[in-house]
């Protein structure tokens, strides 16, 4: 059982929050497929801001059942208060704190990861937004700012001693941004050194990997985040193999191209027609990117403009590959039978000594 604040999460497995990914539609498309916990996009605590399409947009979160969870980017701490103090005021009913971002655009405002180097900074952040709302606070970090300084220790414990009432930790450093492998000796230590709840997050995109993440840091549960690209339901089974301990089965072409399709309505819905098919192509490619064609198939629907076509176009591919597999599936049979048959066969000619 994971608490936050006066939340008790259904689960152990929380989406990550990611720029241009967890809008609301992908919000409640994984959520209605069994994530345990949601975050939204960054948004970014600078007032001036609030009124941008993109702000105002990543700021909804109607139709969301509770925890709706909120979270902010900035380096100056009344700023960032005030920020959290709007977003409650919007229906935030949690606040978390961005200090995990690599992106060199956020960095070079010294916010996100860049925020690791200044433990005081941090402290007086921390303080600052806790005091400022009634609602739980939760904060997302790195393990450091590059391998010879990781001090993700020292900032859990920050987190923990100014009221931060749960923490994801990605086993990077800001200096890694996304490459190589993550670490989790770190997280390990820090599940060790604070009682708050502890989200492992990086490079978890298999159900051994959870296994594995699990055991070893003591996590209380898992954040998923890249591995949710083109998988809205695999945070779901994330919770479903930790709850059962038996790995559960991916959903079936046909139920794919039913949550695909429901998943660009709801895109068509909330930007638009226009905005909505263009941000629809990412998707369509981490969706379909490791099926057969899917290269052609993606030069093709990324020419498209409308609502109608990108569906149609997506629902038809769907189900050619449904037929593949029906197809693959009669053979793969009729060839068993044939073996059988000629095993029989063989067996019945043989001498009788």
């Amino acid at each position: 059982m994971i608490r936050i604040g006066k939340f008790i999460l259904p689960n152990q497995v929380a989406l990550a929050p990611m720029a241009g990914v967890t809008d609301l539609p992908f919000r409640k498309l994984c959520r209605s497929l069994g994530a345990g916990h949601v975050v939204g996009e960054m948004l970014a605590s600078d007032p001036t801001l609030r009124g941008s399409r993109k702000s105002q947009l990543r700021g909804v979160h109607r139709d969301e059942p509770e925890p709706r969870g909120i979270q902010i980017v900035g380096w100056d701490p009344q700023i960032m208060a005030d920020a959290a103090r709007f977003n409650v005021d919007q229906g935030a009913s949690i606040i978390d704190i961005n200090m995990g971002c690599p992106a060199k655009k956020v960095c070079k405002h010294y916010a996100g990861s860049a925020l690791l180097g200044d433990e005081a900074l941090v402290a007086k952040i921390l303080q600052t937004v806790v005091a400022a709302v009634d609602v739980p606070v939760t904060l997302k970090i790195r393990t450091g700012l590059d391998p010879e300084r990781r001090n993700g220790v020292k900032i859990a414990r920050l987190a923990e001693q100014t009221g931060i009432q749960a923490l994801a930790v990605h086993g990077r450093t800001r200096a890694c941004k996304y490459n190589g492998t993550a670490e989790f000796n770190t997280i390990r230590e820090i599940c060790n050194a604070v009682s708050i709840p502890v989200f492992a997050n990086g490079d978890i995109t298999s159900f051994q990997a959870v296994t594995a993440v699990m055991r070893y840091t003591g996590a209380a549960g898992i954040m998923i985040g890249r591995a949710a690209h083109g998988a809205p339901w695999f945070p779901g089974l994330v919770a479903r193999f930790l709850s059962s301990g038996s790995i559960p089965l991916s959903p079936s072409l046909t139920e794919q191209r039913q949550i695909i399709l429901s998943h660009l309505d709801q895109m068509y819905h909330f930007y638009g027609a226009i905005q909505g098919v263009r941000i629809a192509r990412k998707h369509i490619k981490w969706y379909t990117q490791n099926h057969p064609g899917s290269t052609s198939f993606r030069a093709s629907i990324n020419r498209i403009e409308t609502p109608q076509k990108q569906i149609g176009m997506v629902s038809n591919y769907y189900n050619q590959l449904t037929e593949r597999v029906e197809k693959a599936s009669v053979w793969q049979k009729n060839l068993t039978h044939v073996r059988l048959a000629t095993s029989v066969k063989n067996r019945t000619s043989l001498p009788i000594a």
